[in-house]
């Protein structure tokens, strides 16, 4: 086989599956877009998404900046040469990541360093299986940590929040994929996907429902009461209220797929498999003697560009837009209420999971008294006179700076933090003593964001790595929603509530 070309397929495999969202999800965002109700929030969110979409197919560049852990799935003919298509993988994997096609996100669990290029101790992921097909199949999944922390696995019998118990048939799978959703909540960018896997082991069932995901969007189970299932849930999840980014609103799921196998008598698993609205999946079909490829799949049908869909109007139930620029006064920060829009200009700083663990224990590298922290891990590139641009820069999910949050934003004066998903009741009560608030960016809109950063002033903590670093970014009408302010409200609690009692209403048994 000829290697340089099989490196350049897969390198392509690597930046198409990165930049440009397939036909069928595509379409499927268009429909939750298309129904949404225009003036809200959630309406406002599908027009960012669908200006995101556009902008990286444009651009190349990424959807989200959360690579995730590239995952493969490798189908081959007998007696080629799997070790070959490994080295060639690592390469291509590296080769994309040196060209800001991906973030680096491999870390190693023991240090936290960062090896830069995505590769390390078992990364990233190849699966291979042999057929006896003639070609090769290659699959790649890049699935964001945002969602894939939202990944859940039941054992059934079981106790369900709102359903009640959860029994081993067909009535408590139903339960348990209903409850994945409401889990999930906003903090895994919905409106989402999942895959689900019934039976199994632990490990073998979360594979079956990450199998799942590569299943077209409208296809249909041809297990039928699989397929009865997979329609109930796309159908009830979204009675749930949840809405795009957790805001509210008609769309929380886009698509339900289901895959079971064999179990033993002792275990009956239920694992589900989260995946965000940035839908990145890809395959093709290789020539095994040229390394070239033969086809793309997720080609049929028609692609949605979102060049030129018409904006809805400003959310009907709020505020003027608030101009935010740092720093911020306490007054400033007292005078926003949930459900405002604010636009920030000026100077910002990134932090995620090391910058929050650095500052509880040490000064910060820069003042941050009446500023503005961004939970995000960007997509950073050299430019050609050695300064650094932006490539992508979507929010991160929220949740895991609970423990530190409130603490550093007492302790620095940080007027406002932003990310997705929302903040639990530690952060919500700082807020209230200290003055602050909560601002919800959109999920996955990396271009969108990237777009609104006019120039990087500076970084600090490179020791962390790129995504773990603290980088002074300055931007222009930089969108997001307050969604937990110093009031003691919160968005995500209440939706979180009406939620559940909505969820409650399913507690009955339907198979």
């Amino acid at each position: 086989m000829n290697l340089e070309k099989l490196e350049q397929s897969i390198y392509d495999l690597v930046t198409e599956t990165s930049t440009n969202l397939p036909k069928d999800v595509r379409r499927a965002i268009k429909k939750a877009k298309d129904a949404e109700n225009a003036g809200t929030r959630a309406a406002m969110s599908l027009d960012t998404i669908a200006t995101n979409i556009h902008m990286a197919d444009d651009n190349i560049s990424p959807i989200c900046q959360d690579t995730g852990l590239p995952t493969f799935k490798i189908k081959t003919p007998v007696g080629v040469n799997q070790i070959e298509i490994k080295k060639v993988i690592k390469k291509a994997i590296a080769s994309a990541t040196a060209d800001a096609k991906l973030r680096p996100n491999s870390v190693d669990s023991l240090t936290g360093a960062n090896s830069g290029d995505n590769l390390g101790e078992g990364l990233p992921v190849m699966k291979f299986e042999q057929w006896e097909n003639d070609f090769i199949e290659i699959k790649l999944i890049l699935k964001g940590g945002g969602c894939e922390n939202k990944n859940i696995q039941y054992s059934l019998p079981t106790e369900l929040e709102g359903l009640g118990r959860a029994g081993r048939d067909l009535d408590g799978i139903r339960k348990c994929v209903l409850h994945s959703v409401y889990q999930a909540q906003g903090q895994g960018c919905s409106a989402g996907f999942i895959g689900v896997g019934i039976g199994g082991d632990r490990s073998s069932g979360y594979d079956l429902a990450k199998e799942q995901l590569f299943r077209h969007v409208d296809d249909t189970n041809p297990n039928p009461d699989l397929a009865k299932l997979e329609d109930y849930i796309l159908e009830k999840a979204n009675t749930l209220g949840i809405g795009t980014m957790g805001f509210g609103g008609e769309a929380t799921l886009l698509g339900c797929k289901v895959g079971v196998m064999n179990r033993i008598p002792a275990s009956f698993y239920v694992s589900v498999a989260y995946n965000c609205w940035a839908y990145r999946r890809m395959a093709i079909d290789v020539d095994a003697t040229t390394g070239e490829i033969k086809n793309w799949h997720y080609q049929d049908g028609e692609k949605i560009s979102f060049k030129e869909e018409p904006q809805t109007e400003e959310p009907k139930s709020e505020k003027k837009v608030v101009e935010l620029t740092a720093p911020i006064s306490e007054e400033q920060i007292r005078s926003l209420n949930v459900g405002d829009v604010v636009k920030i200009t000026g100077r910002m700083y990134t932090g995620r999971d090391a910058i929050h663990h650095h500052l509880m224990s040490h000064d910060a590298p820069v003042d941050l008294n009446g500023q503005i922290v961004y939970h995000c891990g960007p997509v950073m590139a050299k430019d050609e006179n050695d300064h650094w641009t932006v490539k992508a820069a979507g929010p991160t999910t929220s949740i895991r700076e609970e423990p530190y949050q409130g603490d550093i934003m007492k302790k620095f004066g940080i007027r406002a933090v932003m990310g997705k998903g929302g903040m639990g009741p530690k952060t919500l009560a700082a807020l209230a003593e200290h003055g602050g608030v909560y601002l919800n960016a959109i999920g996955g809109a990396a271009q969108y964001y990237a777009d609104c950063i006019k120039s990087v002033d500076g970084v600090d903590l490179m020791e962390f790595g790129i995504p773990e670093a603290m980088w002074h970014l300055s931007v222009e009408g930089f969108t997001a929603v307050v969604t937990m302010d110093s009031h003691g409200n919160s968005l995500h609690a209440d939706v979180q509530k009406s939620s559940l009692d909505k969820l409650a209403l399913h507690a009955e048994r339907v198979f």
